[in-house]
């Protein structure tokens, strides 16, 4: 990868294009750039006050960034001298390339660039807060800053939104990607992690470019101890086949992504406000909260709102122990019920000790406390009476060592200068309560395993579907057990089903899903008196499983990003009625599977729910494992789908194989 300091930190900045040269110069002015600004221009003789050069060649010298406001095709032209001339960077500011149906116009700006990095084509551009360089065409939201969080987003509309945020959230840089035709993605966030001033990483991703280098970055923001939260859009996904299994289905929207996201560390959230909310937990206090959590509120009724609000995004509160209970009843008395969440009425308002004891005293039970406070607007009401449970706040975060987050349950009803001073006293102000509480679930987000990296995707290819004999021929040679059988036309296994035991399965060939095509015959005797199925182009007779406890999906398919997605769930043929399943990224562990699968809404009937025959999951997590090592070392393979798997208290029998090959 180029280096991108110059461009991202430059002492030097030229502009070209009269308009957006302008713009580009009034937007450093504002910000107090110190460097150097040389506009570009053939005809005039200056622009915003600073003498215009008429060519690139009259510069002082190779400029470290140049923001390019001209048209596509003399963008070809600037990009190749700027390149020839030593240039450090550029911002392609026109559109009309790939996205517009041009690729092999942006094949040639690729060309031109050769090793010099640059931003886009059809990029809005990129702002240094911490330095003043903005090679930015427009009004933004910012403010000069010494530390914040790094935005970078595929989507420039997206990003100036979020740059024009009131919520306290210092922002060292804005970076737009544009068609990212020679910086990628990963690339240009570890530029911007690697300044020791960004303390933390937000991304708006419409599509990753390189999993494998994406995955790198985040193991290496998690070293550096920085946070990496994302929106990740585009998520509903068409399946890449005819042949479209229960896997492509239930493996879809978004659900390969999330797992990937997941697997590597990176919290992943819906809306930009949730976005926000998290940066603010990443600056302050770095990449996880720990999961015992606790609320404290005046009222009965935010306490039972939290509650609520909370059980959606799987946070609990735990009880409170009971020598923090002694002592908070040694302050509040017998009226409150102390609890968690905690209502610990208003006897103790306005007393600053008696606050301060109170919220210390339980936070030091937890790793992290919401504080529910609403200060009244400052503009027709007097807030000074909330000074003292804020001061409080501060004070017990201060004295405990753990995290202290004031939320207010409306974002309009914290200002935004109160959150920037408690900021600077190390405490985040979080803005909406739904909002704050899916931001502290997803600072919750494990750190991915060291070293893990996604199998290297593969360009999707045509496909055939191997019938079920062949299917489960297959998975008998990596050690899964099906059930015996024999195959061929109907006068075959007719007669070969003397050699197997009843009961029998009778099941026609060349059909993705038999049971919605009446192809499937259960509990045969015999098959004395069974007529031919239409459409079949053959048949598989099998011995029936019996003593089964559960019934499971498992499929694995190619992913033209990820490499290959495992997705595990309650299975048969209700599997895309009940949706219950777990996806994940290869490569996985049993003991990662048998984790992930105990997500599942309906894990306890697999688990032994009262009194129930517990199934045999560490012999699916085995199955699991053993086609996932044959799916990365046969890249002939595009699909296996077992649906379902018959489990007993001791071992689980594929009874159903889908397998697609190229």
């Amino acid at each position: 990868m180029a280096n991108l300091d110059r461009l991202l930190r430059p002492r030097s900045i030229a502009v070209l294009g009269a308009g957006w040269a302008l713009n580009v110069i009034e937007q450093c002015r504002k910000m107090g750039f110190a460097g150097e600004i040389w506009p570009v221009h053939p005809t005039k003789a200056e622009i915003g006050g600073l003498r215009a050069y008429a060519s690139l060649a009259d510069l002082p010298q190779a400029p470290d960034a140049t923001f390019i406001g001209v048209n596509r095709f003399a963008t070809i032209e600037v990009v190749a001298e700027l390149a020839a001339m030593g240039a450090g960077g550029a911002i392609c500011f026109a559109s009309g390339w790939t996205e517009a149906g041009e690729p092999e116009l942006q094949a040639r700006l690729i060309a031109a660039a050769g090793d010099m990095p640059i931003l886009g084509p059809n990029c809005y551009g990129v702002i240094n807060y911490l330095d003043g360089a903005l090679l930015w065409p427009d009004q933004h939201g910012g403010i000069p800053v010494a530390k914040g969080v790094a935005l970078v987003s595929q989507s420039s509309n997206i990003v100036i939104n979020l740059g024009m945020q009131k919520r306290a959230l210092p922002v060292a840089y804005v970076a737009c990607l544009g068609n990212a035709a020679v910086v990628g993605l990963a690339d240009l966030a570890g530029a911007l992690l690697d300044d020791p001033r960004v303390t933390a990483l937000g991304m708006y991703i419409e599509g990753i470019d390189d999993a494998v280098a994406f995955a790198a970055l985040a193991e290496r923001a998690r070293a550096m101890g920085k946070g990496v939260v994302c929106i990740k859009s585009g998520k509903t996904e068409l399946s890449r086949t005819a042949a479209a299994s229960h896997t492509a289905s239930l493996a879809g929207g978004g659900a390969a992504s999330s797992a990937f996201l997941r697997q590597i560390g990176v919290a992943e959230v819906n809306t930009p406000s949730e976005l926000i909310e998290t940066l603010k937990i990443f600056h302050v206090h770095g990449p996880q909260i720990g999961p015992r959590i606790c609320s404290l509120s005046c009222s009965g009724g935010e306490a039972g709102l939290v509650a609520d609000l909370a059980a959606p995004y799987g946070i609990d509160f735990p009880p409170v122990p009971q020598a923090t209970h002694d002592r908070l009843f040694e302050v509040l008395g017998a009226i409150p019920t102390i609890s968690n969440p905690l209502d610990y009425h208003t006897f103790i308002w306005g007393d600053g000790p008696k606050t301060t004891e109170v919220f210390t005293a339980m936070l030091e039970a937890y790793d992290a406390g919401l504080y529910i406070i609403d200060p009244p607007r400052n503009d027709r009401c007097d807030p000074a009476g909330y000074q003292p449970a804020l001061d409080a706040i501060v004070s017990a975060q201060k004295t405990s060592g753990k995290i202290a987050l004031p939320v207010a349950s409306m974002p309009e009803n914290f200002d935004e200068r109160q959150a920037i001073a408690l900021m600077d006293q190390g405490v985040v102000t979080l803005m909406g309560l739904e909002t704050a509480l899916a931001a502290v679930k997803a600072a919750q987000v494990a750190p991915g395993v060291s070293g893990w990296r996604p199998a290297v995707a593969m360009v999707p290819r045509d496909s055939r579907m191997l019938s079920e004999a062949e299917g489960k021929a297959l998975l008998a040679q990596a050690g899964v057990a099906v059930p015996r059988a024999v195959s061929g036309t109907f006068a075959e296994v007719a007669a070969g089903a003397a050699g197997l035991t009843p009961p029998y399965a009778l099941k026609g060939l060349g059909f993705a899903h038999k049971t919605e095509a009446g192809a499937v015959r259960l509990g045969l005797a015999s098959l004395q008196g069974q007529a031919e199925m239409p459409g079949a182009v053959g048949y598989l007779v099998e011995e029936m499983v019996t003593g089964a406890v559960a019934e499971i999906l498992l499929g694995l398919r190619r992913d033209p990003i990820y490499g290959v997605s495992l997705t595990l769930g309650m299975g048969g043929v209700t599997a895309e009625v009940l949706a219950d399943t777990v996806t994940m990224i290869l490569p996985v562990t049993e003991a990662q599977v048998l984790q992930a699968m105990r997500g599942l809404r309906l894990w306890p009937l697999l688990d032994g729910y009262r009194g129930r025959a517990r199934a045999d999951m560490q012999a699916v997590a085995k199955i699991a494992v053993a086609l996932g090592d044959l799916m990365l070392t046969d890249a002939s393979l595009e699909e296996i789908e077992i649906n379902p798997i018959l489990v007993r208290p001791e071992g689980a029998v594929a009874v159903d194989a889908l397998v697609r090959m190229a």
